[in-house]
């Protein structure tokens, strides 16, 4: 029998989406006002989908380098030279199926079993399952509201053990929308040099962000870029979620032509359409722009709601698409909370504790929404709020 026979630890420790959770439970409320799924609410733009359908045209459709083709390399190593560093090159990048490949790729190159590495708590809730899939542990570093959720180096430091090999920095961060300051990388930078550390930064959300932030990437710091891989993604900032398209950008050519060797038995590589897409697509940022401003438009409704809220607050997110709402009032878990609030008012949310201990507290909403659903969100819940909770300030 099926259920007698053997499955891999891996199997049957991989941790459950609680994101795909609350999502399946909303598809018994087809009325339900769905502020889950992490994906922009634009579609590609149209000079995107255009190269694609070119490459379609000039038959590229055939295997290409394990690293990726020649051009999008190239355009990827020039983003960096402009914003990082003048020394990267088209030899530093590894193409990726998506942001998660990258992360997946880049623990396997670095981390053997029973190795650590530092994640934020509250994270991307995947970043454990990929660290167990090489064997290693994630190690949460609690983030705090009073520091706007921004990790910080003390906590950091307080847990590194003997085992500790690297750390993972997610900014702007998902699910909190946090943002490091300068001073918190170059804080950071410090216990990297100390420990001797390799630095995982993940940065899908860079091109996302809001008043006059300037996001600061440990990449920038010539002390400690030869142990930083930088890993990004097309998928947030041009709309293009189901493309897969990611890369990495390692510190060292030869790191990355060993993990090009690696790729080869994970998904060998990306179709060459797609990646002439994702050519064009680096071309010009005026579309992540355009939907920047409407994102800024759309965080300012539901945050400014949810303030209007009793018993709920939010600060306003520095970066991605993402508010982190504080429930601790209500007395309930964030999962009963959500239920609550789905069965309820029919809105659907994340509860905190699915990103981790931290997240406990919390709701994640995703503001990449139309303007209508956002503000019929926050009117829903207020007004189940007000009517289950009439004592609440």
């Amino acid at each position: 029998m099926a259920n007698e026979m053997h499955l891999s630890q891996l199997a049957q420790e991989y941790p459950a989406s609680g994101i795909r959770k609350m999502f399946n439970l909303a598809a018994q409320y087809p009325n339900a006002i769905k502020l889950t799924v992490g994906e922009p609410n634009f579609d590609t733009p149209e000079y995107i989908k255009d190269a694609a359908k070119k490459g379609l045209d000039d038959n590229l459709t055939h295997y290409t380098p394990n690293a990726g083709i020649p051009e999008l390399r190239e355009a990827v190593a020039e983003k960096y030279r402009r914003l990082y560093w003048d020394g990267y090159k088209a030899d530093n990048v590894i193409v990726t199926m998506g942001a998660m490949e990258g992360i997946t790729l880049s623990l396997m190159f670095l981390l053997d079993p029973g190795d650590e590495i530092l994640v934020p708590d509250p994270c991307f809730p995947n970043y454990y399952g990929q660290a167990r899939i090489v064997g290693a542990k994630a190690v949460p570093v609690p983030t705090y509201e009073q520091y706007d959720y921004r990790m910080q180096a003390a906590d950091m430091e307080k847990t590194i053990t003997p085992k500790t090999r690297a750390i993972l920095l997610n900014s702007p961060c998902n699910p909190t929308g946090a943002v490091l300051t300068k001073e918190d990388v170059l804080a950071i930078a410090e216990l990297v040099k100390k420990y001797n550390l390799w630095v995982l930064t993940d940065e899908p959300y860079d091109a996302i962000i809001y008043d006059g932030v300037t996001p600061f990437s440990i990449a920038q710091i010539p002390e400690v870029r030869d142990r930083v891989f930088v890993l990004n993604s097309f998928s947030k900032a041009y709309a293009m979620t189901g493309w897969r398209i990611g890369y990495v950008v390692a510190p060292d050519l030869s790191y990355a032509g060993r993990m090009a060797q690696i790729r080869e038995g994970l998904s060998s590589c990306q179709p060459g359409f797609l990646q002439m897409a994702a050519v064009e697509a680096l071309k010009s940022d005026s579309c992540v722009k355009d939907m920047v401003k409407d994102y800024t438009r759309r965080r300012d409704i539901l945050i400014d709601g949810i303030n209007s809220i009793p018993g709920m607050s939010c600060k306003k997110s520095a970066g991605s698409f993402y508010a982190f709402a504080n429930i601790k009032a209500f007395s309930k878990t964030s999962q009963e909370f959500a239920e609550e609030l789905l069965r309820g008012a029919e809105v659907v949310t994340v509860p905190g504790s699915a990103f981790g201990e931290m997240g406990e507290g919390y709701l994640r909403l995703v503001f990449a929404n139309s303007d209508e659903n956002l503000k019929e969100a926050v009117r829903r819940i207020k007004e189940y709020v007000e009517k289950t909770y009439p004592d609440m300030k």
